[in-house]
């Protein structure tokens, strides 16, 4: 369709570029007739002046010129597709393949329309975001698909490997990307940070090997396994393309590139497969607004009149239910959304946070202790800290605490999101003497033993980077 239209904006252009050139060949031709022909190219014939004025001058000719290729350059416009799963396909430009692991995938979303519909639903939110950055950097645009894979487009997903967010890093390739990760945020969920975090890892690794399969080989098992394989196929004289190479890796990343090709080939033709895709608008879902000052999640979803899903949907990178302000400090809201803020902002009369830092100091400040000074409840304390039941803090903790008169115009400083730390141990309420002679075990002794300490999960070091990174 594009193609047809363009045909003759071409010619037009062409025509009028190469007019001064055809004239002068006429002439020449005209004049020349009954001339030898020469061995060389002869020199070109001036044109007389009624040949001339009958031609558009210099300027007229650029100005006709620029004005077609402009319009051009505006029919070929990606914001001129319907919608945009068309601008994703007219970008396609990854090397196809087509295997039996290919068919194998195709056939399971094929079979799976409400997977398909569920994961369209929660990519239609960021895609328009993710195709417009990867055509700003020249990128292939069915890595907009990547995501369908890595999370299913669920920004909160987290992995058995530690990795978090739509585009599934783990903590350690998080900070080489600089997501930040602190009590108050974790940026490998955030809609922006992570996507230009990936989009430079998939670039870096493309440049790596200069292949696109490769690279999504590597983003997927990491960029050392995959030069590895590489080396071990040359020692052999074997080929070293994305197929050759798929008998060395392990069963994840072998079907890695397949199942994106099988997204691929159902964004392409979905009718062929019998699947609906939901209408995603060809324009920008969300907005960011600049919050320099600190705002609870609450009442910032109440300012943008957004229910607390769909604010949390679009800004998941917050862990606390205050989003601490700074200048790098962006919440996304839908564009009208975003209006409605602005709007209902400007005549807030309240405290726009509720919360505060508490640095733990003595383990005898129990959660009991801090919820009657600090007039909540030991329930709220817990729910807003994330701290599981039958545990308590240790000295050096920084948790969340309500305002009271005095911090109420206080903001939590970046330098305290930055630092703080929870730490957590076993809650064993402290027993007397006669308590603990009391808790026998059938050998007639006091049982007692170190407490055991609830940890966090475990970043694999390397060995994560290769199964998710």
């Amino acid at each position: 369709m594009h193609e047809n239209s363009l045909k003759p904006t071409v010619l037009v252009a062409l025509a009028l570029a190469l007019a001064p050139a055809l004239s002068q060949a006429y002439e020449a031709g005209v004049e020349s007739d009954n001339a030898p022909v020469a061995a060389t190219n002869p020199a070109l014939i001036p044109m007389t002046s009624q040949v001339t004025a009958k031609l558009p001058t210099l300027d007229n000719r650029l100005q006709r010129t620029d004005k077609l290729m402009k319009n051009l350059s505006d029919s070929s416009d990606p914001l001129r597709e319907a919608d945009v799963w068309g601008r994703i396909r007219s970008g396609y430009a990854i090397p196809d393949i087509n295997n039996q692991l290919v068919t194998n995938h195709v056939n399971w979303y094929a079979t799976r329309p409400d997977y398909i519909a569920r994961t369209t639903a929660r990519a239609s939110r960021y895609i328009f975001h993710v195709v417009q950055e990867l055509e700003k950097r020249g990128m292939p645009t069915e890595l907009a698909l990547l995501p369908f894979i890595e999370s299913a487009f669920n920004p909160q997903a987290f992995s058995s490997a530690n990795a978090a967010g739509m585009w599934q890093f783990v903590p350690a390739t998080g900070r080489d990307f600089n997501l930040k990760q602190n009590m108050f945020k974790d940026e490998r969920r955030g809609i922006l940070a992570s996507t230009d975090a990936a989009l430079t890892y998939l670039q870096r690794l493309y440049d790596m090997f200069g292949d696109w399969q490769l690279a999504l080989a590597a983003y997927n098992w990491g960029e050392g396994s995959v030069q590895r394989a590489i080396k071990k196929n040359q020692a052999l004289g074997k080929p070293t393309d994305f197929e050759s190479l798929s008998d060395l890796m392990p069963a994840e990343t072998r079907n890695y590139v397949p199942k994106l090709q099988a997204v691929k080939n159902i964004i392409a033709n979905p009718a062929q497969y019998g699947i609906t895709l939901p209408v995603v608008e060809n324009q920008p879902y969300f907005t960011a607004i600049d919050k320099t000052s600190d705002i609870d999640v609450t009442v910032a979803a109440q300012l943008a009149e957004l229910s607390m899903d769909e604010f949390k949907a679009l800004n998941p990178e917050f862990n606390r239910p205050v989003i601490i302000g700074s200048e790098k400090t962006k919440i996304l809201l839908p564009q009208e959304n975003a209006a409605k803020f602005t709007t209902n902002l400007a005549q807030w009369g309240h405290a726009l946070s509720s919360w505060t830092t508490h640095k733990i100091l003595s383990a005898r400040e129990r959660l009991e202790t801090l919820a009657s000074k600090f007039g909540t409840t030991a329930d709220v304390l817990r729910k807003a800290n994330n701290i599981p039941q039958n545990t308590r803090l240790r000295a050096g903790s920084t948790i969340l605490v309500p305002k009271t008169a005095a911090t109420m115009n206080m903001d939590i400083t970046q330098e305290i999101a930055d630092n703080a730390t929870m730490l957590l141990e076993a809650d064993r309420p402290e027993r007397s003497g006669k308590n603990v002679r009391h808790a026998k075990g059938k050998g007639g002794k006091a049982q007692s033993g170190p407490i055991s300490l609830v940890k966090p999960r475990i970043q694999r070091g390397a060995h994560s980077r290769k199964a998710h990174h």
